[in-house]
């Protein structure tokens, strides 16, 4: 099953088995975030790598896999938790299912019980990237920058994880938020070293680089940053958008009336297209 990426960019690995190990590439890619990782092994692999212990625990799985299913593909919270609970009656203390809680909790904003139950996941594995990954995100939603940061750079770290550009991209999501632009590209980059240059984890860095560029006043680096996007990914409204604004600022009128032409044909019902017929550009 694949887990969404909205608005965290992480997806489930394939399962496989491996021991506990602490590599020093761990640290060396936590020093990118500026920040000390929550944990500092030994780790091991995700929990959704590893095979059920027990029946109780296949049968915990289940059910939360189900419950994931719920709430990311038909957007049903009731349902995924309900899901979750039964899962904790079949396996009392099951990390995934209060992950699973968390990822409901903060969907619906109640925000206490998924801080909560975030806490409860990574009581019964601190090192699980998944779990880090997913509290960085919230602990970003409520502020908690400093706290995020040190959860991105633990899910980082493990040398197991399949998905290593999500918590550099959550990152420099979570510091955009916080308006810090330089330390943001730093992990967009990051990202973009990990993956290839046309997976889809690359699609969201790479966009955000261009943002970047353009927030701080580098308006031909993000012009060549959205050539490369759309060379690899379809153009969506915001990336239309960001050209008209970025042709604007360059003074390149065909680029500008291009872009805006696809903002109107393809995205004539977005919000970005609104903007540009009201003139708002800033």
């Amino acid at each position: 099953m694949t887990r969404p990426t909205l608005p965290l960019f992480w997806m489930v690995p394939v399962f496989f088995l491996g021991a506990c190990v602490t590599t020093e590439d761990q640290f060396h890619t936590a020093s990118s975030f500026d920040a000390t990782p929550s944990y500092r092994g030994p780790y091991s692999r995700p929990l959704s790598d590893q095979p059920p212990a027990s029946e109780e625990d296949a049968k915990a799985r289940n059910h939360t896999e189900l419950g994931q299913a719920w709430l990311f593909e038909r957007a049903r919270t009731d349902v995924a938790l309900d899901e979750a609970r039964t899962a904790l009656r079949i396996k009392p203390g099951y990390p995934p299912a209060y992950h699973l809680m968390g990822l409901v909790y903060m969907r619906l904003a109640q925000n206490a019980q998924a801080d909560d139950a975030f806490r409860r996941a990574l009581g019964g594995a601190p090192g699980d990237p998944d779990f880090n990954n997913s509290y960085g995100w919230f602990l970003c939603t409520q502020k908690r920058f400093s706290e995020a940061m040190s959860r991105f750079a633990t899910s980082a770290a493990n040398p197991y994880y399949q998905h290593k550009a999500s918590p550099h991209t959550n990152a420099g999501l979570c510091l955009l938020e916080n308006n810090e632009l330089e330390r943001a590209e730093i992990q967009f980059s990051k990202a973009l070293e990990i993956v290839p240059s046309d997976s889809r984890e690359a699609q969201e860095p790479l966009y955000r680089l261009a943002e970047v560029g353009y927030r701080r006043g580098n308006y031909r680096s993000a012009h060549d940053l959205l050539i490369k996007f759309h060379q690899r990914f379809e153009p969506d409204a915001r990336s239309a958008w960001l050209g008209v604004r970025t042709a604007r600022r360059l003074g390149e009128k065909h680029s500008e009336a291009s872009y805006g032409e696809q903002l109107r044909s393809r995205f004539a019902d977005s919000p970005e297209n609104a903007l540009m017929m009201q003139g708002k550009y800033e």
